[in-house]
């Protein structure tokens, strides 16, 4: 399958490796007032994006109970469900805005905004802030990343009997149901059982699965001195499972199902999906551990597009997310202005992808399976397509 990338114009040599720039080069690059978030800009999109679920959610019980026909009932739950979703994740992406220190210059008020809105999005706030964090410090970290670490050829060659059905794993609905599993429950199996994070992630040695779940104070993902915030994380779940319950108590568990559970399992479908392809591209590569740096790691991310939807329900996530791995304190309203100053320094170091979203979610999770060494690039890692 070709490739088709949009870079700057400034370019590197092919005849020999990339040269990176070190991380204060690119600091310089970028307007200064870009790291300085704003209290009252970010809670405005806060409070948009609240007074839209809290509207939607209003609607969708007053409203579509009340349509006699059940097939123009269902529609109506399905497309309140996707809109849901969408606003959701921007209510999700804020909470990480504030995970990061960039929702504002004050620890307590991101902590206290990442807590609450992560915590009604059934996200242990405490658990994945500390895990998102080490995902940043060793992106593309072959043994030391968090996220959506990648298979070597080798690994992919001698993985379990149980999983290599070569006769099948090529048939469009085979690849379809996979992809399926994948994004509806991507997200509950990394926080279960972090899996695809690197093999030197965890915090302290465990062998079992058990041991390395985010709900787990004691959990091998975390440091001992952790454990008080994942145990406050859980109560933060706890809390929003009660109040569901009260809330079923007054407008019926299957109206909580359809206002609650579509809402979530498309949030956490679009999470999977994004963080999938920042992290998914035959350009980008991956690093063993004595060639890895955090600007080479920072800069194995791409850039993407998601149009209206991208821009203004998840505020810019997908389409500046490189900045956003370098410098993950600048608030995203400052992500585009950071981006285009950074595009001169870098050069073919940066990657942007505007094919469509979906359609590479696709392609690339049927054609990329796993990664190889890139002859031309000591310690880097690329992407072996199937077809290859």
């Amino acid at each position: 399958m070709a490739q088709r990338i949009s870079k700057t114009d400034a370019s590197v040599s092919s005849a020999s490796p990339p040269v990176y720039p070190d991380i204060n080069t690119l600091r310089q690059a970028i307007p200064k007032h870009c790291f300085e978030p704003t209290v009252l800009k970010s809670l405005s999109y806060l409070v948009r994006d609240v007074v839209l679920i809290g509207a939607l959610g209003w609607a969708a019980v007053r409203y579509i109970p009340s349509l006699e026909d059940a097939t123009l009932r269902a529609t109506a739950w399905i497309l309140y469900g996707f809109a849901q979703g969408l606003v959701c994740t921007g209510l999700w992406i804020l909470g990480h805005e504030a995970g990061h220190g960039a929702f504002s210059k004050h620890p307590l008020l991101n902590d206290v905004v990442g807590f609450f809105t992560h915590s009604s999005l059934m996200v242990p706030y405490y658990s994945w802030k500390f895990s998102h964090h080490r995902h940043h410090k060793f992106t593309g970290h072959m043994e030391k990343d968090m996220a959506f670490v990648p298979k070597t050829r080798e690994d992919y060659e001698q993985r379990d009997s149980l999983f290599n059905m070569e006769y099948l794993e090529d048939t469009p609905v085979f690849q379809a149901i996979a992809l399926i599993f994948h994004q509806l429950f991507g997200w509950v199996f990394y926080l279960l059982f972090n899996i695809s994070a690197g093999t030197d992630s965890q915090q302290k040695p465990t062998s079992s699965f058990l041991g390395r779940s985010h709900f787990d104070p004691t959990s091998a993902v975390f440091r001992r001195s952790e454990a008080p915030f994942i145990a406050l994380s859980d109560l933060g779940l706890a809390l929003n499972f009660l109040a569901l319950y009260k809330l079923s108590g007054v407008v019926g568990t299957q109206t909580v199902v359809l206002l609650y559970l579509q809402p979530y399992v498309w949030v956490h479908h679009w999470l999977i999906a994004i963080t999938y392809l920042h992290h998914t591209h035959v350009d980008v590569p991956h690093f063993e551990a004595k060639h890895w740096t955090f600007v080479k790691g920072a800069l194995a991310t791409v850039d993407r597009d998601f149009g209206f939807i991208g821009r203004h329900f998840f505020h810019g996530i997908i389409e500046h997310h490189v900045v956003h791995h370098l410098f993950p304190r600048i608030p995203f309203y400052y992500a585009e202005e950071a981006t285009e100053a950074l595009k001169p320094v870098l050069g073919d170091l940066y990657h942007r992808d505007d094919r469509s979203f979906l359609g590479q979610l696709w392609s690339n999770f049927t054609q990329c399976k796993f990664v190889a060494a890139d002859e031309s690039v000591p310690g880097a890692l690329k992407w072996v397509q199937k077809s290859e």
